[in-house]
């Protein structure tokens, strides 16, 4: 009988929750020896435990797991039932058949209550005892996001003007995160900013070439950047004048001619525009006469390509008159 018994128990033991039922009789209670029988279908005292949730996640910033336990318990001749609650861990909070079990900062895994409850009559005392487990989980792993980084780039830019650069984000995990402004330029100077969300970049001398600015948003552990860029115009190219003279004599004129030539061998992109305003007292084909002959000295005699250079006929005056232009690349030829 006693292996049967004992083959009974561990078969009980195994399932959750588990109940254990035994009753003394007044006589055996005063006895050394107390007899333990476990229940059956008719037992005397009767015990069910339960939780309202059989899994919890016990993470730091969602406040304290907890977990409300309920007993249902009948005593057989309506005598008070005590109750003692116990647990592997964690904390029972209230006392009888109904109390919150707080799992908070326990590891993840399985924890256990357990309930021992009394009922003591004039026949004698009963026992029932049942235990109940709760899978705590551990908490999801927050994976780090950057924040969405837009750089504001200028819209005004002038020559040797210096450019600001403002930067905006938003979102980002973690979200408490106080963000590190570090800024990098591909070109010119911060002057001022460094350090902010807003940065003053020096540019001069650096007509033509594009300003990059590219923000490193510290603070998070992944590489959060966002890079804008600019390119500084180029200054307006004008043709200039260069030299201006009347009817002289021809040695006088050479003389001119060989400035102007140096001059365009300097820049060999430029265009040279030869203008000859007719005198109002002007024979037929001498304009065209005289700059054919500037044409053939800059030709023959400086060295410079026929086709750099350009003859036109301005307005008349009161006497012969001729102006040399240097026209650089892209620039607007003059207007006589």
């Amino acid at each position: 009988m006693l292996r049967n018994e004992s083959r009974l128990i561990g078969y009980l033991s195994a399932i959750a929750p588990i109940v254990l039922v035994a009753c003394l009789s007044a006589l055996q209670s005063s006895a050394q020896t107390r007899t333990v029988k476990v229940a059956t279908s008719n037992a005397p005292l009767s015990l069910s435990l339960t939780s309202d949730t059989n899994a919890v996640t016990a993470c730091a910033d969602n406040g304290a797991p907890q977990v409300r336990l309920t007993a249902k318990a009948v005593s057989p001749g309506g005598y008070p039932i005590k109750y003692k609650w116990s647990t592997s861990a964690g904390t029972i909070m209230g006392e009888g058949p109904v109390v919150t079990w707080n799992l908070a900062g326990l590891k993840p895994g399985y924890h256990k209550a357990s309930l021992d409850i009394q009922s003591v009559g004039s026949e004698g005392a009963c026992e029932a005892f049942s235990s109940v487990s709760v899978l705590v989980n551990p908490c999801a792993v927050v994976q780090p996001v950057c924040p969405a980084i837009e750089i504001v780039c200028p819209t005004t830019i002038g020559i040797d003007q210096p450019l600001t650069f403002s930067s905006r984000y938003s979102g980002g995990v973690p979200a408490n995160i106080n963000p590190a402004y570090n800024w990098t330029i591909s070109a010119g100077t911060i002057i001022e900013g460094q350090g902010t969300s807003t940065i003053k970049v020096d540019t001069t001398g650096l007509a033509g070439q594009t300003v990059r600015a590219s923000l490193s948003m510290g603070g998070y552990t992944l590489e959060c950047a966002a890079d804008c860029g600019v390119t500084i115009p180029l200054p307006k190219l004008n043709s200039r004048k260069f030299d201006e003279f009347p009817d002289i004599s021809r040695n006088d004129e050479k003389a001119r001619l060989d400035n102007f030539g140096i001059e365009l061998q300097s820049d060999p992109t430029a265009t040279a525009y030869v203008i000859v305003y007719p005198g109002k007292s002007s024979k037929r084909g001498e304009v065209q006469d005289h700059a054919n002959r500037v044409v053939e000295y800059l030709v023959h005699s400086r060295g410079l390509d026929q086709r750099r250079i350009v003859t036109l006929v301005g307005p008349a005056r009161d006497a012969l008159f001729v102006e040399l232009w240097i026209t650089p690349q892209g620039a607007t030829p003059p207007n006589p």
